[in-house]
């Protein structure tokens, strides 16, 4: 079990492999080397048996796979540790297999084969039909394991309305603009225009026309303000000639924090402003 990750250790397996293979070459078998896509993991599995019974470096048994299959790309852990196999393990596990398996059966014909398919792998990189996983950005990988350039396609968007209706596809919804949404069976979505759709009023109401008015009051002894929200004139009136409320002391409310009186029907309310002296304290 083995994942195909730069951090997998796979050098670990390349003793066992290599006398699995070499034995079943050695009986006039066969020996199917796979994964789960043939790129990364078998391709360096077989690249280290064949570092082991030819004198091919790492490069030159990855070229040998590679003209045999083109998308051969183990990936850059694997490369690393196939460089650490030929640098420090690769002698000794030479000599192992020799004393394990002394027949010379196999090593002339190794040899001449791998000359054979290096020359067969330059002659398709001369021609373009192979590479050496380092094509350029926004050139075609001819084995496709390469980043090639992409050009991203503009998002098309689909109509509201099905082609051939006849209708604007940028009319909006008539429950934010007919004033018949409430008889149309729609609900007005919660803004100012379905309110007004919804209560059927023709336009938006003038800030003059509106039951909102406010009225600045002053206390003529106190010297305090009060502003007087009512919506009818009797309600404005009778805030205007209402004494404003005394200013309450800091100790029972804190600045900008001010007692509101209850809300009674028909009449307006009054909130008073505050004046707050430090020294008071």
């Amino acid at each position: 079990m083995a994942s195909d990750s730069p951090d997998q250790n796979l050098t670990q397996y390349f003793s066992l492999c290599n006398d699995f293979i070499h034995a079943a070459r050695l009986r006039d078998g066969n020996v199917l080397i796979h994964c789960l896509a043939g790129m990364s993991r078998s391709v360096t599995v077989a690249v280290a048996y064949i570092m082991s019974v030819t004198p091919l470096n790492w490069r030159e048994a990855l070229k040998v796979v590679r003209a045999g299959r083109a998308v051969a790309n183990p990936n850059l852990g694997f490369q690393r540790q196939l460089q650490d196999f030929e640098t420090y393990k690769l002698v000794e596990e030479r000599r192992r297999l020799k004393e394990r398996y002394p027949s010379l059966a196999l090593a002339d014909r190794d040899l001449s084969e791998c000359r054979v398919m290096l020359d067969s792998y330059q002659t398709m990189l001369n021609q373009r039909t192979i590479c050496e996983g380092k094509c350029s950005m926004g050139r075609q990988c001819p084995t496709g394991v390469c980043r090639t350039g992409s050009k991203r396609q503009p998002r098309l968007r689909k109509p509201s309305v099905a082609a051939g209706s006849g209708e604007n596809p940028m009319k909006r919804s008539p429950s934010t603009l007919s004033t018949t949404s409430s008889t149309s069976g729609y609900r007005p979505r919660s803004s100012p225009a379905g309110l007004y759709s919804y209560t059927g009023a023709r336009s938006r109401p003038s800030r003059s026309a509106s039951g909102l008015n406010v009225t600045r009051v002053t206390d003529p002894v106190g010297g305090g303000t009060a502003m007087a929200v009512g919506g009818t004139e009797y309600s404005r009136r009778r805030a205007a000639s209402a004494p404003a409320t005394p200013a309450l002391s800091p100790a029972s409310s804190p600045p900008g924090s001010p007692n509101r009186p209850p809300h009674r029907p028909g009449c307006a309310w009054v909130i008073p402003t505050v004046k707050w002296d430090p020294d008071s304290l």
